[in-house]
């Protein structure tokens, strides 16, 4: 018999978050001063972490992690944050404001929903200036039909957590590399460690030298060794296939 034809397997697209494949962490955040009026000591201050004690609705009962004072104030006052960085329930206008606040500093982000397309997301981050003031580069993260996500089409993702943690270590076409997620009043170290799942975002993969990347370490079929191989399944499966069609030889690839 003649060589047998690669096969190519059809995936299913994932049904897992598009934030991370672990478990999602959230909490709120105050999107408001309070109260908004006259001189009387703030009781909530834009961007303060609170957690919330009664939900009526259009507004809810929050306690401020910060100073401990509870205040009813209009859910749509509050933004859920996820992960530490993915800001839901906020607009553009919104996550300038949180991000000009004066902890912030150059390379500060979020990444938030879009505001015009449902199941679209934008990256938001801070450019200092030197008069301190400086302002807020907005950049679409587009996604595609199999649901990757990228910023460019040439660099895509299978998670909003790997772009993330790509740009926090390479800035690839950004301005700049991404640094903090943006400061959030009452939040303090361990749970944003916590939150973050690690106690930074940028992840060094190892780099892959294409001149010792053999056939066999494409073609392996046992999962368990594949797991651990510099060469992920979908990359080798993608590889196995134009190999077979533009070349049959045993050669390692050069």
């Amino acid at each position: 018999m003649g060589n047998c034809p690669l096969k190519r397997r059809n995936k299913r697209p994932s049904q897992e978050s598009p934030v991370s494949p672990g478990p999602e962490r959230s909490m709120v955040v105050s999107l408001k001063d309070y109260p908004c009026y006259g001189t009387a000591e703030f009781s909530l201050r834009l961007g303060e972490r609170v957690s919330v004690l009664s939900d009526n609705g259009d507004f809810i009962m929050v306690k401020s992690l910060h100073t401990g004072h509870q205040i009813y104030v209009p859910s749509k006052h509050t933004a859920k944050v996820v992960n530490r960085w993915l800001f839901k329930g906020l607009g553009r206008y919104k996550a300038e404001e949180l991000l000009m606040l004066p902890n912030n500093r150059t390379g500060a982000f979020m990444v938030r929903e879009s505001e015009s397309q449902p199941d679209q997301y934008s990256l938001s981050i801070l450019k200092r200036s030197e008069s301190y003031l400086g302002s807020v580069k907005h950049y679409r993260i587009g996604r595609l039909q199999n649901g990757w996500f990228y910023i460019s089409p040439s660099l895509t993702f299978s998670s909003l957590q790997h772009l993330v943690e790509h740009y926090s270590e390479y800035a690839d076409g950004l301005f700049c590399a991404l640094e903090e997620p943006c400061f959030i009043l009452g939040l303090d170290s361990t749970t944003a460690t916590q939150m973050n799942g690690s106690p930074t975002l940028a992840i060094r993969r190892p780099t892959i030298s294409w001149k010792h990347i053999s056939r066999s370490m494409l073609f392996r079929g046992n999962r368990a060794e594949s797991e651990h191989s510099l060469v992920s399944e979908g990359l080798r499966e993608a590889i196995s296939s134009y190999i077979y069609l533009t070349d049959g030889n045993e050669e390692e690839i050069g």
